[in-house]
């Protein structure tokens, strides 16, 4: 994947940064003064790439005035109740800040930052009111080169090649594909592979940009979302009593797809350590067994409006159910913390869903040593 060009609002942000240290009585950065690399960890930062699994808008540009057919809260609280930000807390990182929420500082750098935009797509879209896997990517290798700038060469490529970069994309390419028609012009099965390409692309771009830990997050099953099974069954006696399996079958081809080419580059590239993590199967155990997990309600959304909370999204707080963690879905389209914190453990040791993520656990790849 070929990235081209610099951010402009990117450029700006970097050049207040570099002023900041430099007035700082021009501190040598070493190894020593890095907030990473915790007791027992051979792993600096976290980096987090993706679109709304990743980010509840606070790193949307003009969100929420261009939601567009999400909530206005499309989870429950924070950032921090996602998947990732959960597994950076098991990393040991306290806080890892929205990209445009940084406040200047260099050293926010060291403990890892999200790039993720709600509403981003592989696809670039052209929107001004997400960042798309490119735009991301753009702003990773920025982001390294700044700090190259404050760190010795050697330091800053063991930095880079110790941290853990994440990906989760997908999820909203075909949440337009559903709910939009944006790409009816194509075969499913021909989106699906340009997709995977792109990603596979984007790993490769990541790992010349000394990248060397990085977890691949499959997408979640679309077809048991409120909206979309409501979407894709809209009949008067609809009662939300499973899921769309055709919606789930192309996830399913996009999601084997896209691990069948994070293996190959594990044989590949030299020193590369990918790890996938199947969300879909993870979030399917649950729903088959939702009583084994602590839920009561499967199909319907906590925080939503009409038949399963599945025809307005999260406008307001005031309207979320009273036990979140019983519910699986938060809103339209997205899980619920509780849901999140059974994934984020699984992908973490394996406990209670084994095999979630592979070849290796979260905790593995994060004590490899490169």
């Amino acid at each position: 994947m070929k990235i081209r060009g610099f951010d402009v609002q990117v450029i700006v942000m970097l050049m207040s940064m570099l002023s900041l240290v430099y007035c700082q009585n021009k501190e040598v950065v070493t190894t020593t003064n890095i907030d990473g690399g915790r007791i027992g960890s051979h792993s600096y930062a976290f980096y987090v790439l993706g679109d709304s699994s990743v980010d509840c808008g606070d790193n949307t540009l003009f969100y929420p005035l261009l939601h567009g057919h999400f909530s206005l809260y499309p989870c429950n609280g924070s950032d921090s109740t996602l998947l990732p930000q959960l597994l950076a807390e098991k990393i040991g990182l306290k806080s890892m800040r929205p990209f445009y929420g940084q406040n200047g500082s260099v050293e926010e750098i060291f403990g890892g930052l999200n790039f993720g935009s709600t509403q981003a797509t592989i696809m670039n879209q052209g929107s001004q009111s997400h960042q798309s896997l490119n735009q991301q990517l753009r702003q990773v290798s920025e982001t390294m080169q700044l700090l190259q700038l404050h760190l010795a060469t050697d330091i800053a490529l063991q930095f880079t090649r110790s941290s853990i970069f994440a990906l989760s994309f997908g999820k909203d390419d075909y949440i337009d594909l559903f709910l939009q028609n944006s790409t009816n012009q194509m075969s499913n099965h021909t989106f699906a592979t340009i997709l995977v390409d792109q990603m596979t692309n984007a790993v490769r771009y990541l790992y010349d940009a000394n990248a060397r830990k990085i977890i691949c997050f499959g997408i979640l099953p679309l077809g048991c979302t409120p909206r979309v099974a409501w979407e894709m069954n809209r009949t008067s006696d609809y009662n939300g009593s499973g899921c769309e399996e055709q919606v789930n079958d192309l996830i399913m081809e996009y999601n084997n797809l896209l691990e069948e080419h994070m293996a190959k580059l594990n044989t590949e590239l030299p020193e590369i350590h990918v790890v996938f993590c199947d969300v879909y199967h993870g979030m399917m155990e649950i729903i088959n067994q939702p009583w084994l997990f602590g839920f009561v309600d499967t199909k319907t959304a906590c925080c939503g409006l009409g038949l399963n909370g599945a025809m307005i999204g999260c406008m307001s707080m005031d309207i979320a159910c009273n036990e979140p963690s019983k519910h699986l879905w938060w809103d339209l389209l997205n899980p619920t913390q509780a849901v999140n914190s059974i994934l984020a453990d699984a992908a973490w040791s394996g406990s209670l869903i084994s095999n979630l993520c592979h070849p290796i656990t979260i905790h593995e790849l994060v004590n490899i040593k490169v």
